[in-house]
């Protein structure tokens, strides 16, 4: 890596990927040299799919960009704390997405902790582009659960994964 390179770190649980962390990912694609994208492992949220379940649909969705930018985007899973696994990684800047003031509020006291931690790396918010706003990987899962669409959420591929995660969780239930 030059002195010179930008490498950016957009970090996330990724449970599951969204049509919103993908444009993030394309968007923050342009302004840095290099992109990592770092998938939490964060028990805590009791994800639905495994650690590397989520990075592989992380990269599968990169893949499937089809914009140029997918040969600077790396896919890498971290347990680690996030300013740790920045530096480890050499990227210069942590990548943030915002949807709403209540994001930002949470996001406003993790920066003052991580420049705390090391002031070396910035962190760089983006805006949500208005149509994807309202995503959320939380509700994507509850509206798939309850059976409802999810196609204008997630990709296709996504969407499948998630209806078939649902139907084997449902048939496991109901067979007990």
């Amino acid at each position: 890596m030059s002195k010179s390179e930008r490498v950016g770190l957009y970090p996330g649980t990724f449970d599951p990927v969204t049509n919103g962390h993908v444009d993030i990912i394309r968007r923050a694609a342009r302004i840095v040299d290099r992109l990592i994208v770092g998938v939490a492992i964060n028990a805590g949220k009791g994800p639905l799919f495994s650690l590397d379940e989520r990075a592989e649909m992380v990269s599968d969705e990169i893949a499937n960009m089809g914009d140029g930018f997918a040969d600077r985007i790396e896919v890498r899973p971290f347990d680690s704390l996030l300013v740790h696994f920045a530096a480890d990684q050499g990227a210069n800047c942590i990548i943030r997405g915002l949807r709403a003031v209540s994001d930002f509020e949470y996001e406003f006291q993790m920066v003052g902790m991580n420049t705390r931690l090391n002031p070396d790396i910035e962190t760089v918010f983006l805006m949500a582009s208005e149509n994807q706003q309202f995503i959320a990987s939380r509700l994507v899962k509850e509206i798939a659960a309850l059976g409802g669409d999810i196609t204008s959420f997630v990709s296709a591929e996504v969407a499948e994964r998630i209806n078939e995660r649902f139907g084997k969780l449902d048939l496991a239930a109901s067979s007990d």
